[in-house]
C-alpha cells in the first residue's frame, strides 16, 4: 500500500502556500506564490481572486511534482485561509464580480455607521461576539450589494453568492459544486449568532444580506468537497479540513485545552485563547468566535486581531530603511536604547482592543539624534506593544496568569522582536521550529478526519523558549510610553 500523503493550502492575505506532509505529520515540501496588494487612491484594499486562484492551482501542480510523490497516493486536503476577505460571485459561473474586499480594507465604515446610528451595535456584539466594524465580512458585503450594479442584477436573480476565501475556493476547486464554510469562519461574518450557531436571520436582515447568499456551515473536519483540481489528480480528492487561519494555527499549536493561548504574526496579528465549549464575552473589545467544530463538539476562542504588524516591516523596507524585513534584528540591536521613539502603525485604523477605525499613524517621541535604527527598532516594538494590549485585556476577562505564549508567522524568526516580546509580557514565549502552524493545523485535523493522525501528532512539534530579562522598572516604563503614544493617536481623532 502507498504512504499517504496530505496537502495542505494555507491561503494568505501575502499570498498561497501549499504544503505536503507525510503520515509522521513532517512538512515535505513548500511551494508559494505572492498575488498582488491592489491599493486604491482611496486606501482601499483588493485582492484579484482569478489571480488567486491561478496561483493555487500552479502551486498545488509544483508541489506534487517537485516532490516526487506519486500523486495517487494524496489521500485528503486541508484548508486555512485570511477570514474576514469578502467574495462575491456569480453562481452559474463561479466568476468573481469584483475584487474582494480584504480584511484590512476599512471602506464599508459608513455601512457599520449607518448601523451604529440605527442603534444595533450592541445587539450584533451581544448575538456575535464581535463588535460592529468594518473590518468584519458582514459590512463588506452590504458595501458590495450598495455600490455593485452586478452584484444588485445578480441578487435579484437570486444568482449571488457571498461568502469568505474558504468557500469560494472550495466552489471553484469542486467545479461549482459545492458552497460551504466551516464554523470558525462563519463566526467571523458578523452574521453569525454565536449562541445558536446558525446565520441570524435579523443580523442579515441589518446588513442587507439574504441567508440564501451564503455558504453552508459545516463541521471543520467535514468532508467540504471532492476536488480533481482541474484534472490534475487522476482521481478526486477529499478537501476534509477548513479552517480561518487563526484558528488554524491554534489547532497546529496543538492547544486543544481551554487556558491555552497564541499568537499569529503575520501581515496583521491574532492573538488567541481557547475558553473551552462555553462561550464568554468581553467588555474590553475582545472578539468572541468559534475556535472550530471538530469530532461533533464545538470549542470558542477570545481573539483580539490588530491590523499592521508584520506589515510594519514591509512598510519600512518599502521606505528604504530596511532592504529586507531579516536584517531588522541586527538594527535593532545598534540602536540607542535611550531614545524614546514609539510608532503607532494606525495606517488603516486600530484593532483590538481600540477598534478605531479613524485612527492615524503616529512617530512621536523623536529626539534630533533619532535615525534609522531607532525608526527600526520602534518599528518592531510597536508588534510586541500591541500584543501586549491584547494579552492584558484577555487576563481582565479571563483572569488568566500567562506564563507560556505559543506564537508562529515569519516574524517570530527574529530575535530581538521575540525577545522583547517576552520581557514585555514577564512570560515564556515558543517558539516552533517551523513557521507554518497555519498550513500544519489544516493538514492535522484533515489527517485526524481520514484516519492517518490521531491527537500524538502535536508533539511533532519542538521549539525555542524565550524568556524574560527585562527589569520590571525597565518593563512599565517602556509601556507607559507606548500608552502615552496611543492616547496622542486616540484624542487627535
Amino acid at each position: 500500500m502507498k504512504e499517504p500523503y496530505i496537502l495542505s493550502i494555507d491561503q494568505s492575505t501575502q499570498g498561497t502556500k501549499c504544503l505536503l506532509f507525510d503520515c509522521r505529520g513532517s512538512l515535505l515540501h513548500r511551494t508559494d506564490a505572492a498575488h498582488q496588494q491592489i491599493v486604491s487612491p482611496e486606501g482601499w484594499i483588493s485582492h484579484n481572486m482569478e489571480e488567486i486562484y491561478r496561483n493555487l492551482i500552479s502551486c498545488i501542480r509544483k508541489l506534487v511534482t517537485e516532490s516526487g510523490i506519486d500523486k495517487d497516493a494524496v489521500r485528503c486536503i486541508g484548508i486555512s485561509n485570511q477570514r474576514e476577505t469578502t467574495v462575491a460571485w456569480n453562481r452559474e459561473t463561479g466568476k468573481p464580480i469584483c475584487s474582494a474586499i480584504v480584511w484590512q480594507c476599512s471602506r464599508s465604515r459608513s455601512v457599520c455607521e449607518r448601523i451604529a446610528s440605527g442603534g444595533h451595535a450592541a445587539l450584533i456584539q451581544e448575538r456575535t461576539g464581535l463588535p460592529l466594524s468594518p473590518y468584519f465580512p458582514a459590512s463588506k458585503m452590504a458595501w458590495i450589494l450598495e455600490h455593485n450594479e452586478e452584484a444588485k442584477m445578480l441578487a435579484a436573480q437570486k444568482k449571488l453568492y457571498l461568502g469568505t476565501v474558504d468557500s469560494w475556493l472550495i466552489y471553484r476547486m469542486t467545479n461549482n459544486t459545492c458552497f460551504r464554510t466551516d464554523y470558525s469562519n462563519a463566526s467571523r461574518t458578523q452574521l453569525f449568532n454565536i449562541r445558536t450557531q446558525t446565520y441570524d436571520k435579523d443580523l442579515c436582515s441589518i446588513f442587507g444580506v439574504e441567508s440564501s447568499m451564503l455558504p453552508k456551515i459545516c463541521d471543520s473536519d467535514s468532508l467540504f468537497g471532492m476536488t480533481d483540481l482541474g484534472g490534475f489528480f487522476n482521481h478526486p480528492i477529499p478537501i476534509h479540513s477548513v479552517l480561518g487561519d487563526s484558528q488554524s494555527a491554534l489547532f497546529g499549536q496543538g492547544c486543544l485545552e481551554p487556558g491555552m493561548i497564541k499568537a499569529t504574526y503575520g501581515t496583521g496579528s491574532s492573538v488567541v485563547i481557547n475558553i473551552g465549549s462555553d462561550p464568554k464575552f468581553s467588555s474590553q473589545g475582545i472578539a468572541t468566535s468559534v475556535a472550530w467544530r471538530f469530532k461533533g463538539r464545538t470549542q470558542y476562542i477570545m481573539e483580539g486581531n490588530i491590523n499592521y504588524t508584520g506589515a510594519v516591516l514591509t512598510w519600512l523596507t518599502e521606505l528604504g530603511l530596511l532592504s529586507s524585513a531579516a536584517e531588522s534584528s541586527e538594527l535593532a540591536r545598534q540602536s540607542n536604547p535611550e531614545d524614546s521613539t514609539y510608532l503607532v502603525p494606525a495606517f488603516t485604523g486600530l484593532g483590538a482592543p481600540y477598534w478605531d477605525s479613524d485612527a492615524k499613524a503616529l512617530f512621536s517621541g523623536m529626539s534630533r539624534k533619532t535615525g534609522r535604527a531607532e525608526l527600526v527598532r520602534a518599528g518592531l516594538e510597536c508588534i510586541a506593544f500591541q500584543i501586549r494590549d491584547v494579552l492584558d485585556c484577555i487576563k481582565k476577562e479571563t483572569d488568566l496568569s500567562i506564563r507560556n505564549l505559543f506564537v508562529d508567522g515569519g516574524p517570530t524568526q527574529n530575535e530581538y522582536l521575540m525577545q522583547f516580546q517576552s520581557d514585555l509580557m514577564n512570560a515564556a514565549v515558543q517558539v516552533p521550529n517551523t513557521q507554518e502552524l497555519s498550513g500544519i493545523g489544516a493538514a492535522y485535523m484533515s489527517g485526524i478526519a481520514v484516519g492517518i493522525y490521531d491527537e500524538s501528532i502535536f508533539h511533532v512539534i519542538h521549539r525555542t523558549s524565550y524568556h524574560p530579562q527585562m527589569s520590571p522598572s525597565l518593563r512599565e516604563k517602556k509601556y507607559e510610553g507606548w500608552q502615552n503614544a496611543i492616547k496622542v493617536v486616540l484624542e487627535k481623532q
